[in-house]
């Protein structure tokens, strides 16, 4: 599977694979996401990272959640 990304770094996290780096625009994250479906792997999060760590969740998540 680390094959299929080699511009991202993959760590192992008990049955998950962590997969970390950074893509150059919105089309190679697309990119990214349709090989993902193509391997028939599911995906569970997708985060934007700021270069000084995470970035907090947009707005909208929290009002998602008190919906």
């Amino acid at each position: 599977m680390r094959a299929a990304f080699p511009a991202l770094d993959a760590q192992v996290h008990g049955e998950d694979t962590v997969l970390a780096g950074v893509l150059a625009d919105q089309p190679a994250l697309y990119g990214a996401l349709a090989q993902l479906e193509a391997l028939g792997l599911e995906l569970l999060e997708v985060r934007r990272e700021s270069p000084g760590g995470v970035t907090p969740p947009h707005p909208a998540a929290n009002d998602a959640e008190a919906s």
